[in-house]
């Protein structure tokens, strides 16, 4: 069976640096069956929330926000699910193939720092502006129309990149395993989503995410164990660590300490991580996806949620490249069917799969071809559903936010200030529709111009990063300068440009050209002017010319007339009905404004983004310093012992996060399902008996 396998794979793999293992049909199932079916799966779900609970997405507040009561378990789901793009999957997988050990580590360490912080500006969030939709209402009630327009510019280029990243990394890879048009794959991956969106808003983008979460972690430990414990080509840690010890004398990694994958002294992997650290602030504090997250949850517990959806998805690239990564690094010195030599160090050796090209390596196939080198058909299938789930949830998180912005900060704002209701609704539904067909010809465009997922990673934080420091301290900073944070993100926008193609001339006799600009160091070098010149002209000029702003006015945002949606909503979902006589009078999606929310306490608050601050600092310290900076400089090359540990340390911070983002969100709502479930049985046995009904002292006049 493995001469067949290696057979088929070489057969098929060594033509291109691509694959078409699967049947063209596949791709198109996949896309077409799959994103119909949960879009299906959705709608029915919203249908039985509305039913059994009384939670309706035809409020505005529902759909933009899950009336801002969503529990830190689902928040933390959501997080992982929105963080994890094609790229976290396809280009983890791709550095861990050029550095190695370092490649994993760098990626999800300089990842995950940015939603470790952002749980402070959450918690600012809540008690500066904790009725606003998005954080650029925040920005022109602070600083007005001129700086809202310059921030929302920066707001829609990070999501059009992210959303083109998506698009971009999802059809490339279905292209690559089914040979599917990639036109129709850019086009089809974001419309399906949109039919879900459209109909259940945020609270089912959330349970979307959910369901993507738990397949996406079924499928990585599967791939894990596969490669670790039952693989015949490797099907051990020490088998691991032979063969990328004889990859690392066939082809040394330039720039590793040894020329060896089992270390993480990789110049090379240290300047990628530093890229990876500035390029994603700008992706995390400027996507209106992770502020939407916050704004949906419960005021008590959004540090939380922040907090514990960070350190879970660090598992995810780390264990999925740690995997699939090393792995198409070592299928490189295990012997084909064909090879008459089984030294890899022979002239004679033919290897299970050649080593790639770079242009291969950038689209992100490393990934891709060690699932189907692994398990042929089965593993690219697995890999495909994977990607397509963790394409199709992040996009639903695109959708929704840019939904946000269209309506709130463009139709209400500067169309139609006096919007009703059910004109707001329409326009969060027409929004998600347009920025659907926005992602598919963004992609287009993108495929056309050559553009690789690999290339817009990396170059995010050029045209992003200056930005990162202007948002963050509006939100938080009352001496924050109007003119200097507005400075400082033109500037720093335009010396990031400059660096970068300054440095791009410089270091390729001055041609200037998609392959040129996307090395290393020319990347390097505009991410640091951007991210660098827009912090300093932003801090300085707050220090020496400071405003004193007390946040009142952005208080007030949405304080009359929107929803002032209590931490209770639904409050008979969260605590059994034995513990809970009488419903909460928040079991509408829309209060009084004059009902006092106590989780909105400005001391607890204050508390809350303290601890933020502490354990957000401390970790990032952890994951960015006092581990690997210590290996880097000692120049460790891995044993089988400490790679060992490496790896097994990996799987256990995979099951810890697949229980908290998986199982906990279970257990905090299993009230809910509890009603849900006793609302459908009732309608079982007494046809119409299970609707869910408001008591009366709940209920608008007139109902």
């Amino acid at each position: 069976m493995d001469e067949v396998r290696s057979s088929f794979i070489l057969n098929t793999l060594a033509r291109m640096s691509t694959s078409e293992v699967l049947p063209q049909g596949a791709g198109y199932g996949v896309v077409i069956g799959i994103g119909l079916f949960f879009s299906a799966f959705m709608v029915g779900l919203t249908a039985m929330q509305s039913r059994y609970t009384g939670v309706s997405p035809k409020d505005s507040e529902e759909f933009s926000s899950a009336s801002r009561s969503v529990k830190p378990g689902l928040i933390a789901s959501g997080i992982v699910s929105a963080w994890t793009w094609a790229a976290t999957l396809l280009q983890s997988s791709a550095v861990a193939y050029r550095y190695g050990i370092a490649g994993p580590w760098w990626y999800a360490a300089g990842a995950t720092v940015q939603v470790l912080l952002f749980a402070q500006l959450a918690a600012k969030l809540k008690l500066n502006a904790p009725y606003a939709h998005t954080w650029l209402e925040i920005v022109a009630t602070r600083w007005g129309t001129t700086a809202h327009l310059i921030f929302m510019f920066f707001g829609f280029a990070t999501n059009l990149i992210v959303s083109s990243m998506l698009v971009l990394g999802g059809s490339a890879t279905v292209t690559s395993l089914t040979g599917m048009s990639t036109i129709a794959a850019c086009f089809l991956i974001p419309l399906g989503v949109a039919i879900y969106v459209v109909v259940g808003g945020m609270r089912s983008t959330l349970l979307c995410d959910y369901t993507h979460t738990t397949v996406l972690f079924a499928i990585i430990l599967t791939f894990v164990f596969t490669v670790y414990a039952t693989s015949g080509y490797i099907g051990s840690i020490s088998r691991m660590h032979y063969l990328l010890s004889e990859v690392s004398q066939i082809s040394p990694v330039v720039g590793n300490a040894g020329g060896s994958y089992l270390t993480l002294r990789s110049e090379n992997g240290l300047i990628f991580g530093v890229i990876n650290l500035i390029g994603n602030f700008a992706t995390v504090f400027q996507d209106q996806a992770y502020w939407q997250r916050a704004i949906a949850s419960r005021p008590s517990t959004t540090v939380k949620a922040y907090l514990i959806g960070g350190l879970a998805w660090f598992a995810i690239p780390f264990v999925f490249s740690t995997t699939l990564g090393l792995s198409a690094v070592a299928f490189s010195a295990v012997p084909a069917a064909n090879s008459s030599s089984q030294d890899p160090l022979s002239g004679s050796f033919i290897p299970l799969l050649a080593p790639l090209s770079q242009d291969a390596i950038s689209e992100g196939l490393p990934a891709s071809l060690a699932a189907a080198t692994l398990l042929g058909k089965s593993g690219a299938a697995a890999l495909l559903i994977v990607l397509f789930l963790a394409v199709t949830s992040a996009t639903s998180a695109e959708l929704i936010a840019v939904s946000s912005i269209l309506t709130y900060d463009v139709y209400v704002r500067y169309i139609n200030p006096k919007a009703t209701e059910q004109q707001i609704l329409r326009m969060s539904h027409a929004g998600v529709v347009i920025f659907a067909l926005v992602m598919g010809i963004a992609g287009v465009i993108f495929y056309y111009i050559g553009v690789s997922m690999g290339w817009l990673y990396t170059f995010m934080g050029v045209i992003l990063g200056s930005a990162v420091c202007p948002i963050a301290l509006c939100i938080t900073w009352k001496k924050a300068s109007k003119v200097g944070c507005i400075s400082g993100s033109l500037i720093g926008f335009a010396a990031g440009i400059i660096a970068w193609l300054v440095t791009t001339s410089a270091l390729n006799q001055k041609v200037i050209n998609v392959t040129t600009s996307g090395g290393n160091y020319e990347m390097l070098a505009g991410n640091l002017a951007s991210i660098g010149v827009g912090a300093i002209i932003s801090t300085t000029a707050s220090l020496i010319w400071p405003d004193d702003y007390d946040f009142a006015l952005t208080r007030a945002i949405n304080s009359r007339g929107a929803a002032v949606a209590s931490r209770n909503i639904k409050d008979e979902l969260e605590e059994p009905e034995y513990e809970k006589k009488v419903p909460d009078a928040s079991v509408v999606s829309v209060t009084n404004e004059a009902q006092i929310d106590p989780e909105l306490d400005p001391v607890s608050l204050n508390k809350a983004f303290k601890f933020a601050a502490r354990a957000s600092i401390v970790l990032t310290l952890i994951l960015m310093i006092l581990i690997p900076l210590p290996l880097f400089f000692a120049q460790t090359v891995y044993s089988v012992t400490g790679f060992s540990v490496w790896v097994i340390v990996g799987i256990i911070w995979s099951f810890l996060s697949a229980f908290t983002v998986v199982i906990y969100p279970l257990w905090e709502s299993r009230a809910a399902l509890g009603l849900i479930s006793r609302g459908v049985i009732k309608d079982i046995f007494s046809p119409g008996s299970g609707k869910f009904v408001a008591p009366s002292s709940m209920r608008k006049p007139g109902e």
